[in-house]
């Protein structure tokens, strides 16, 4: 009996050992995956924070498997395949590798990085960051895309040939917190100074590409765009910006009033990373603007304030602009941006105006699409339209362009709308509308239409749109209409690409609106 008993103890005993080790397992077990989890969860926000997916992307290709060939003053080279393929991307890296890279700008098999990734400023992220980013890289379906070659020409192409531009230009650093700044100051100094590396475009560089420290954040040129001073500088910069206007700037792209909104590279930027910021991380970063140091890159010298005008032609401004943005230069509230005080106009270079009249503007934040006029402007009537609008109704900025910037900067500038994406022509990454052009069998609508017949064709198309994305405002049902309308114009000879874009954006835009789409 008694061992029966002992048996039946023993069993049963063995029975609830079984039966509990599963329990025992999952309740030591849950908060590891649960701490595992937010761990990527939190490396899948830092990612984003430090804009990882839009240069680890190629144009068509998959996420973070690199390809994209970015631009240096010496060459291209392409950016690696970030996903956790052991052969082509980051699988076998350690851990002290990877924070190498950030910290050190070394890869994994202790070559130097070339500063196209901005380790300079991710070299103050710190290391706990560092390892939530590789989690959730880890996470990642793992992608086999072996890096695409340097095209770059001797000595440029040797990495040891970097051990001077990092003896001269580099030096490894921790974020150090400012103990007279709040605590909100100093989570924005840690994103715009580290992850956000915003001085990447916003500071001065050199010949050699290396920022130039003393020129911090007081605006720098990129791709053929100019990044403007972000320092609090009132007459350049965000000094007369409320903190709310950065933070609704950071995440639509635009200022309330109107006054500034983003291009180009930034375009990208807010698209990609800062409209997915948090609240409290876009309270931070404004607050830290906010509190630099103010540094006018303009000097009284260049400033065309209380400087004759009459020099400066209008006749380009009055025959093309201001149609739509007025004599006065004050647009048209909520439809057209005013150009009286914007900010894409007052910086110190030209840029930004230069490519906005070559290439246009898509509809955004429910202001129309801007026409391109590269193709019926000359190189002397845009500079000397670009010059009129940054000298006249205030604006203060120099009045420096000439035809020979423009036709340089033509060579760079892309089909209408296509500016603010990767390529010329890239397809509009919405995918209710896209259905919905596919159901609407709107592809071949566009291809049998014609200047003649164009409004009556978008009349057609717009009611298909509306049944099968009702909740799609003007702005994306135009910009999604141009990218599929894109490729069927450039068929059409050089001169006439850009006009029948451009007729096409206003007539789609005025048509959505007056149709009553929500906006």
């Amino acid at each position: 009996m008694g061992r029966k008993i002992s048996r039946a103890l023993f069993v049963r005993s063995g029975l609830y050992s079984l039966a509990v080790l599963p329990l025992l397992s999952a309740s030591l077990a849950g908060p590891a995956a649960a701490a595992d989890q937010d761990l990527i969860k939190k490396g899948e926000y830092l990612a984003t924070v430090g804009d990882c997916k839009a240069c680890h992307t190629a144009p068509g290709g998959q996420p973070f498997a690199g390809g994209l060939y970015m631009p240096t003053p010496v060459g291209k080279i392409s950016t690696p395949n970030l996903t956790p393929d052991k052969e082509t991307g980051i699988g076998s890296w350690t851990d002290a590798q990877f924070y190498d890279a950030f910290h050190r700008g070394i890869d994994n098999e202790g070559h130097y990085l070339y500063p196209v990734f901005p380790f300079p400023w991710y070299t103050k992220v710190t290391k706990d960051d560092v390892m939530a980013i590789k989690a959730y890289l880890g996470t990642l379906k793992p992608v086999h895309a072996p890096r695409k070659p340097l095209e770059m020409a001797f000595p440029f192409n040797v990495r040891t040939a970097l051990f001077g531009w990092r003896l001269a230009f580099f030096k490894e650093a921790t974020f150090k917190p400012d103990p007279k700044a709040s605590a909100e100051v100093n989570r924005g100094a840690y994103i715009v100074e580290g992850l956000g590396h915003c001085g990447e475009c916003h500071n001065k560089a050199n010949i050699l590409g290396a920022s130039v420290w003393s020129g911090r954040l007081e605006g720098g040129q990129i791709d053929g765009w100019y990044a403007p001073n972000i320092t609090s500088d009132g007459r350049e910069g965000v000094g007369k910006w409320k903190n709310e206007d950065i933070v609704t700037y950071l995440k639509t792209g635009m200022r309330p009033d109107g006054k500034t909104v983003a291009l180009g590279p930034m375009h990208e930027t807010i698209y990609d990373s800062t409209s997915h910021f948090t609240d409290d991380d876009l309270k931070a970063v404004a607050a830290y603007l906010k509190s630099t140091a103010a540094k006018q890159s303009i000097s009284d010298s260049e400033s065309s304030a209380g400087q004759p005008t009459e020099h400066v032609d209008a006749a380009a401004y009055i025959t093309h602009c201001a149609s739509c943005h007025g004599q006065d230069g004050k647009g048209q509230a909520g439809v057209i941006p005013p150009l009286a005080g914007n900010g894409a106009v007052t910086s110190k270079g030209p840029e930004n105006v230069i490519r906005v009249v070559l290439g246009g503007l898509e509809a955004s934040n429910g202001l129309a699409p801007m026409p391109a006029y590269g193709s019926t402007m000359s190189d002397q009537e845009i500079a000397d339209a670009t010059n009129y609008v940054r000298s006249h109704w205030g604006n203060q900025a120099p009045a420096n362009a000439g035809p020979g910037e423009v036709a340089e900067l033509r060579k760079k500038a892309q089909t209408m709308l296509a500016m603010n994406r990767p390529q010329p022509c890239a397809p509009y990454t919405d995918q209710t509308l896209d259905q919905a052009i596919k159901s609407a069998d709107v592809t071949s609508k566009l291809e049998k239409m014609d200047i003649a017949n164009m409004l009556p064709t978008i009349d057609d198309i717009l009611p298909g749109i509306k049944k099968g994305a009702p909740s799609a405002n003007p702005d994306n049902i135009t910009n999604a209409l141009i990218a599929t309308y894109c490729p069927i114009a450039k068929k059409l000879p050089d001169a006439k690409q850009s006009v029948a874009m451009g007729d096409f954006a206003v007539l789609t835009y005025g048509q959505a609106k007056k149709n009553g789409q929500p906006n």
